[in-house]
């Protein structure tokens, strides 16, 4: 483990990320529909030096919590209104120069030539700072908008998921990178660098080639979230990126040696897959401010729009649950490794429904970093070297000043202790993170 670490952001399209306080804060700019919401964004991360700004998406309003949509569009809750996240990074990408994108899109609702043109286009577009969030969609709302009355079963979501990865690497691989020759006497491209694929599977058949050049990353860094025991199969054969949920150290810890133990099972160097846990920052230049700057967002989360979110985010609906009990062990379609941890921190700080619908309200369940600069700074480096993590992602309790105060308080107090960059030595993703290069021949056997 190095001694500096890797920041990123957390962004959904959409006025409420993990915060479900956000759209209610009086600091909050909620003109979400906007280019120039995400574009101050985009400048404040740059600023901080972030690797990269990742953009969840869900495609479907939450209608699991009591079989209705109503609360949820009422309450604001996280993905009732959300951009398509691919347009929104190209407003952000044209005010940057070095800060890396990263782009949710199912393996479940998409086809591996979609993903495979879209990526390859967007990682030109930019230079080469492009990441996929790979997905495999847990709802059946997301399944009923695309035509199925319910989502595939957890193993098979995964099973379809590797062989979309297979899929979309193929395609990625069939232009060679010198492929492409532009000789104005007459020639193109290299016809014996340009491969047909001939993909034929149990879920896609797909011929190729794809008709977009190679790309300045090869492939884009992949990204995923996987927390299940499949999930993390998944990650460890495939991701480069990780996003984690955990408001423990223990969980945190216990994530990252399993996740890099299974990494080194399939062969791969452990390095070569960076973790971010996620967290939501309250800078103040006191720590009672900074106290005081937590408590009023956190008095403005509703539980039951905590409780709306989780039924959509492990697929059970609990409005017909007592709010003064305990979380039910109950069977669950949707994020189980969520959902465990839920039910693990239920136990621990014997939390109620209700407390627990609001703590997902104030940041589904991410924990709360609060006080001065230094005291944040405090906070990164004990996590760091305790071996939770390669990197962390800040999540905002308001739009765009938690950015905005991350990146101008915070980062210089982790550049003056060597902890983070105080320069881009490239323009490419990959490069931010230090991670090898790609061969996609493998692919086309």
């Amino acid at each position: 483990m190095s001694q500096q670490f890797h920041l990123a952001g957390f962004m959904m399209a959409s006025a409420v990320t993990h915060s479900h306080a956000m759209w209610r804060h009086p600091r909050s700019n909620t003109d979400f529909l906007s280019a120039r919401y995400y574009q101050d964004v985009a400048r404040a991360a740059e600023r901080g030096f972030f690797d990269f700004v990742f953009f969840a998406d869900v495609l479907a309003v939450p209608g699991r919590y009591n079989s209705e949509i109503r609360q949820a569009v009422e309450q604001g809750v996280q993905s009732v209104a959300t951009l398509d996240p691919s347009y929104v990074v190209m407003a952000m990408a044209a005010v940057t120069r070095h800060l890396g994108f990263g782009i949710t899109r199912s393996t479940t609702y998409y086809n591996p030539y979609d993903i495979a043109r879209a990526f390859a286009t967007l990682d030109h577009l930019t230079e080469g700072r492009i990441a996929w969030n790979v997905v495999t969609s847990n709802a059946d709302a997301e399944a009923q908008n695309f035509g199925f009355a319910h989502h595939l079963e957890h193993a098979q979501r995964y099973n379809r998921a590797d062989e979309f990865l297979e899929a979309t690497c193929k395609l990625w691989g069939s232009w060679e990178p010198d492929a492409l020759i532009l000789d104005k006497q007459g020639r193109f491209a290299d016809p014996d660098k340009v491969h047909v694929v001939n993909h034929q599977g149990e879920w896609f058949n797909t011929r190729g080639p794809l008709t977009v050049p190679a790309s300045p990353q090869r492939r884009p860094a992949i990204m995923q979230a996987g927390s299940s025991a499949r999930g993390k199969d998944f990650a460890a054969r495939w991701a480069e990126i990780i996003f984690e949920i955990d408001p423990t150290p223990e969980g945190r810890k216990a994530y990252y040696q399993d996740v890099k133990a299974r990494t080194a099972a399939v062969g791969r160097d452990p390095n070569s897959l960076k973790i971010f846990p996620s967290f939501i920052p309250f800078v103040g230049e006191t720590e009672s401010i900074a106290r005081e700057k937590q408590r009023y967002h956190n008095e403005l989360a509703d539980p039951i729009a905590g409780l709306i979110t989780l039924s959509a985010h492990v697929d059970h609906d609990f409005s017909g649950y007592a709010l003064d009990e305990q979380l039910q062990n109950v069977d669950v379609g949707g994020n189980t490794g969520l959902f465990d941890v839920a039910r693990r921190i239920t136990a621990q700080d014997n939390l109620t429904l209700r407390d627990l619908g609001k703590l997902y309200a104030q940041g589904v369940l991410l924990p709360q970093l609060v006080g001065t600069p230094q005291q944040i700074a405090d906070q990164l480096e004990a996590s760091f070297d305790n071996g939770e993590a390669d990197g962390f992602i800040v999540s905002a309790a308001y739009l765009p000043g938690t950015f905005d105060e991350f990146s101008d308080f915070v980062v210089p107090e982790l550049q003056r202790r060597g902890r983070v960059r105080q320069r881009y030595e490239s323009t490419r993703l990959r490069d931010h993170l230090g991670l090898p290069e790609v061969s996609l021949h493998e692919y086309l056997r």
